[in-house]
């Protein structure tokens, strides 16, 4: 994970420096930046119109190009940056698409149900014409798309009662509007009442409406009193301007961040003092301020700010963010990063593409548990404080001029799709290329793994895990008090070798019990000094042996040996017989404790039960090599209880044969500690 969130920070660091290089290249071509401000009297009438049409500005009774220029410089300075994207929004030919409502329902969840946005519908009543043709509503979607307004279209024959209901008895447009200032509020619905169906005309009642939610200010009193004020709004932002009424995008903003941020509208029109403003800092007018509780900051000076619909909804969104912002922010971060796992995996493509579905599913889904909390945590009421420095935090820190480099690249990527994946793919490809690079020095093998062979150790895993669980996990000893092994049904299924062997890691052999096997009697410290280094020693050799033998010797030739106790005889009674009733007839060892047979060769000692793990058999015989335990050799016992030579269970289990000689349990399963069985009582019942 860390090494993705290295790799997609350094991707956004690549991204701000080629921005960077972007802004040298255009400035050496053609001597501006983008910052730099533009002469309205230098630009045809052509350029000037679209700037007036982006920033949603009436300009249909200005025929003379003086008029539509000064019209240019009220609503705000132009720069170089704010010219160039409105000529490429101009050129662009794309069809913005409209809604049509099926019903009720559906209108009232998306119309009247939505309190942080504008919607303009064309209703067209039963048997008649629609009020706008198809040639001039598809121009009034594309010019109100530009200030976020929505449209669609409801025709009353789909729900001929809803619009009785509602008095729709004629072909109209419907506008929405929230009704009050605060977030979540009502919505109210206005009915154009025009006879001129033209464009021009219902745009005018379109920013009408919408700009009487604004409020505003006429004289220099009523601003003293506004701005001294202290209400519930923390960030408030001022258009100082010689106009009739606040541009279209102006008042789009303010419906948007209803609830939010508080839109003031300062008419100096008609104003004979001034004096008011320049002790608050105004000295020209078109002035875009910003009021926040830390002080006073001029939009439009930084990198970005342009006089736009985009530049200052991304800008207010930085300076007030809601949660769902923050969300989709964290859901961007965390694919992207997740996406790198595409690149940083080495081997098959098919390899590649599963471990990127997993990353992408498991990323997500902690992405979505982790904001639960997050979401609950921000509904208690006594945070408010926390709230509060939270957004001081980031008023601080995106008013800063690398705050408005991001936000300024941030604008140009998302106009430039096709620029933002290539560089990403180009990324990709390095961080791919120096990967393999790493991993061939290190002499990796996975690098060279075609799909085939990735697929056939899936499959083999899969199997694995399907048939026997990862032994890793399965600690000993085993404190479990199972009664019964689920798994012991296929294990006695696989036995007789009908299915292919899963693949089992032979890490847990190193987890079974080991100890010594000592006797009862008198001997000198020097000698168990002296036998202990030895058998030490030959048993470490031994295990280094075993562990570096060949792990697919046959197993037929060790079953051999282990089946020659069937054809051995036995020297002793059953009662002295230490283990071959057990490798005869597959019995327990519980006699063992009253007789326990010969310690050694010279049978002339009793082996140290004590020394012994309680949970293992008691026997003095190893069954895979049939021979006594001599003192001092290594033991090691199963699950099941029963004991053997380390040297021989080791060679058994490292050969591929994961259960018991004796018993044929799982030498990976739990099972049940083995309980002596309790002597009945001689005494007869009272």
């Amino acid at each position: 994970m860390w090494v993705k969130l290295c790799c997609l920070l350094l991707y956004f660091l690549a991204l701000f420096v080629l921005a960077r290089v972007f802004e040298a290249v255009a400035w050496y071509e053609s001597g501006f930046l983008a910052t730099q401000l533009v002469d309205p009297v230098a630009l045809s009438f052509r350029k000037l119109r679209t700037i007036l049409e982006c920033r949603g500005l009436g300009h249909s009774g200005l025929p003379e190009k003086k008029d539509v220029r000064e019209l240019v410089e009220k609503s705000g300075d132009l720069m170089e940056g704010e010219l160039y994207s409105a000529l490429k929004e101009e050129e662009a030919s794309e069809s913005v698409s409209s809604t049509n409502f099926s019903g009720e329902m559906h209108f009232y969840e998306l119309v009247e149900d939505t309190k942080d946005g504008i919607w303009l519908v064309q209703v067209i009543a039963n048997d008649r014409s629609p009020l706008v043709g198809k040639v001039h509503w598809e121009k009034m979607v594309k010019k109100v798309s530009r200030f976020g307004i929505r449209t669609g279209t409801f025709n009353c024959s789909s729900d001929p009662r809803y619009c009785k209901r509602r008095g729709w008895l004629k072909s109209t447009l419907i506008m929405s509007v929230p009704q009050t200032s605060t977030s979540k509020g009502k919505v109210m619905l206005k009915e154009y009442s025009g006879r001129k169906i033209e464009v021009e005309h219902i745009f005018k009642w379109i920013t009408a409406h919408a700009a009487s939610r604004i409020k505003t200010i006429y004289n220099s009193e009523h601003l003293k009193e506004e701005w001294n004020k202290s209400d519930q709004y923390r960030v408030k932002i001022y258009l100082f301007a010689n106009l009739d009424q606040p541009p279209a995008f102006f008042s789009a903003l303010s419906v948007k961040f209803t609830g939010r941020v508080e839109f003031i509208f300062v008419n100096v029109e008609n104003w004979d003092n001034k004096s008011y403003m320049a002790e608050i800092g105004i000295y020209k007018t078109p002035s875009y301020i910003l009021r926040t509780p830390e002080g006073i900051y001029r939009y439009g000076n930084n990198t970005g700010e342009f006089i736009s619909l985009r530049a200052m909804d991304s800008f207010l969104r930085s300076l007030q963010p809601e949660v769902n912002d923050l969300f989709v922010l964290s859901l961007v971060l965390v694919n992207l990063m997740a996406w790198m796992d595409l690149f940083i995996t080495q081997g098959a493509t098919i390899k590649r593409f599963v471990v990127l579905i997993s990353t992408l599913g498991t990323y997500n889904s902690l992405l979505i548990i982790s904001w639960l909390p997050v979401l609950g945590f921000l509904q208690l009421p006594y945070l408010d404080s926390f709230y509060e420095y939270s957004l001081k935090l980031f008023r601080y820190s995106n008013t800063t001029t690398l705050a408005s480099w991001v936000r300024a690249d941030w604008m140009f990527y998302s106009s430039h799709p096709a620029l933002f994946l290539s560089t990403y793919l180009g990324h990709g490809l390095l961080i791919d290329y120096f990967e393999k690079k790493r991993r061939r020095n290190n002499n990796t093998d996975e690098v060279n793994a075609n799909n085939l062979e990735w697929l056939s150790s899936l499959w083999d895993w899969y199997t694995s895990y399907l048939f026997h669980p990862i032994a890793s996990f399965q600690h000993f000893p085993f404190d479990s008090d199972w009664d019964e092994d689920p798994d012991l049904f296929l294990e006695r299924l696989a036995f007789p070798d009908l299915w292919l062997h899963p693949l089992i890691p032979t890490d847990y052999i190193k987890n079974l019990p080991i100890w010594r096997f000592q006797c009862l009697g008198t001997h000198s410290d020097e000698e168990m000094l002296e036998t202990f280094p030895d058998s030490e020693s030959d048993s470490d050799s031994e295990n280094k042996e075993v562990f570096s033998s060949d792990r697919e010797a046959s197993e037929d030739d060790e079953l051999s040996t282990f089946h020659r106790c069937s054809e051995r005889e036995c020297g002793c009674g059953v009662e002295s017989c230490s283990c071959a009733s057990q490798c005869c007839h597959h019995e327990p060892c519980e006699r063992k404790a009253r007789s326990y047979g010969s310690c050694s060769s010279t049978g002339d000692m009793e082996p140290d039960w004590s020394a012994w793990p309680s949970d293992m058999l008691h026997c003095t015989e190893c069954v895979v090599c049939l021979e006594n335990f001599t003192k001092g050799c290594l033991l090691m016992g199963l699950p099941c209880g029963h004991v053997f030579h380390q040297n021989c269970i080791v060679m058994w289990l490292a050969g591929g044969r994961h259960c018991c000689p004796v018993c044929r349990w799982a030498s990976y399963k739990k099972k049940p500690p083995y309980t002596h069985p309790q002597p009945l009582s001689s005494e007869p019942p009272s």
